[in-house]
C-alpha cells in the first residue's frame, strides 16, 4: 500500500466505526510486508498500527511469522509509518502497553474485537472460521480487506459489514 492508500484505508476504517476509534478494539491481522516472510520492512500493518494507537484505539495484532519483539521494534521505532509529530506520543502509548495486544493466534486477536483489519495476505486468513470470528466479536461486526483477498460475500452472509480497499463492496 502507498502512502494515500494507507491514509485512505485508515480513513475508511475511522468513518464506518462512527467516526471515532478511541477505546475500541481494532483486530489486525498480518504485520509482514508480504505473506510467507517475516520481513516487515515497509510494511503497511506498522503505518495503520500508529495511527490506531494515535487515535487510542485498543490494538490486537497477529502475524503467524513476524516475531514479537520485531513488531514491538517497528512500533517504537520514531521513524516508520507516520508523521513526526506524534513519534514521541506514540512511544509513550506503546510503553504504556495499554493500547498493543501481540495475540498467540487470529482468533484471540479478532475475539470481543469492534472491526477486523486484513493487512497480509497469508493463507491462513483465507481458511478462518469466519463464524467463529464473527460471533466473538462486538456488533455490527466490521471487517476490513486490505489484501482483495476473503471470500466478501460469504462474509456479509455471516453477518460482516465488508469493506474493502480499492473498491465498494454492495
Amino acid at each position: 500500500m502507498n502512502e494515500y492508500q494507507k491514509s485512505r484505508f485508515y480513513e475508511k476504517i475511522i468513518g464506518r466505526l462512527f467516526n471515532t476509534i478511541t477505546n475500541k478494539k481494532i483486530a489486525v491481522l498480518g504485520f509482514a510486508f508480504k505473506k510467507d516472510t517475516g520481513d516487515t520492512r515497509e510494511s503497511a500493518a506498522i503505518t495503520l498500527c500508529k495511527y490506531f494507537m494515535r487515535e487510542r484505539a485498543n490494538v490486537k495484532i497477529y502475524d503467524p511469522k513476524v516475531e514479537h519483539s520485531q513488531i514491538e521494534m517497528d512500533l517504537t521505532d520514531p521513524d516508520v509509518g507516520t508523521p513526526e509529530s506524534c513519534n514521541i506520543l506514540l512511544f509513550r502509548l506503546h510503553l504504556d502497553k495499554r493500547y498493543i495486544t501481540i495475540s498467540k493466534d487470529a482468533y484471540e486477536a479478532c475475539e470481543d474485537a469492534d472491526a477486523v483489519a486484513v493487512l497480509t495476505e497469508w493463507d491462513e486468513f483465507k481458511t478462518l472460521d469466519y463464524k467463529r470470528i464473527f460471533q466473538s466479536m462486538k456488533k455490527p461486526a466490521f471487517i476490513f480487506d486490505g489484501r482483495l483477498m476473503l471470500d466478501h460475500v460469504n462474509l456479509r452472509k455471516i453477518g460482516f459489514e465488508v469493506e474493502v480497499i480499492g473498491k465498494t463492496v454492495m
